[in-house]
């Protein structure tokens, strides 16, 4: 079955570095665009980047340009998110999805928490 498992979340300080992965299994990864969004308490789910089949093409939330790098490994199945420069208002629950025509998957999702 169709499955995205995120890991990589936890916790860090103002200014540090996280790397989330998501591993996908059980469809054609290379065929889906990926992207990352995230939730916080209270707010509304913000799409943070996203990255077409290839990887050759990105985009990022406004709020993350600069500090976020989206990438994706097709031999692996898996897409990535380095996180530089953490702030206070990353702290999250971030997703995976994955999308193609009609069809979406989303991961489970992954606690980033930014706190001093």
């Amino acid at each position: 079955q169709v499955q995205l498992v995120e890991s990589g979340g936890g916790l860090v300080q103002p200014g540090g570095s996280l790397r989330l992965s998501c591993a996908a299994s059980g469809f054609t990864f290379s065929s889906y665009a990926m992207s990352w969004s995230r939730q916080a308490p209270g707010r509304e789910r913000e799409l943070v980047a996203t990255i077409d089949t290839l990887g050759g093409i990105t985009h990022y939330a406004d709020s993350v340009k600069g500090r976020f790098t989206i990438s994706r490994d097709n031999a692996k199945n898996t897409v990535y998110l380095q996180m530089n420069s953490l702030k206070l208002e990353d702290t999250a629950v971030y997703f995976c999805n994955a999308r193609r025509l009609r069809d979406a998957y989303w991961g489970q999702g992954t606690q980033v928490t930014v706190s001093s």
